[in-house]
């Protein structure tokens, strides 16, 4: 059975182009796990944060917003 070239060309460029798609695709899976990974670290560092924000403000009695204004000068 012989082949049309042009139906061969088409298919070979088809063929490649669902390889670099794949790449891609691999690609940006791993982008996004990444940012996951990250985004989950700034979470936790910034519950972290905000307990010590909490205890410092519990250990003072007041919140930063019942401060005296400073005296100007």
């Amino acid at each position: 059975m012989t082949q049309d070239p042009s139906l061969t060309e088409r298919l070979d460029r088809l063929e490649t182009r669902v390889a670099y798609q794949d790449q891609a695709i691999e690609d940006l899976n791993q982008i996004i796990t990444d940012q996951w990974k990250q985004l989950e670290l700034l979470r936790r560092q910034f519950a972290r944060l905000d307990e010590q924000v909490r205890d410092a403000t519990a250990a003072t009695g007041t919140s930063p917003g019942q401060e005296p204004p400073p005296p100007h000068y």
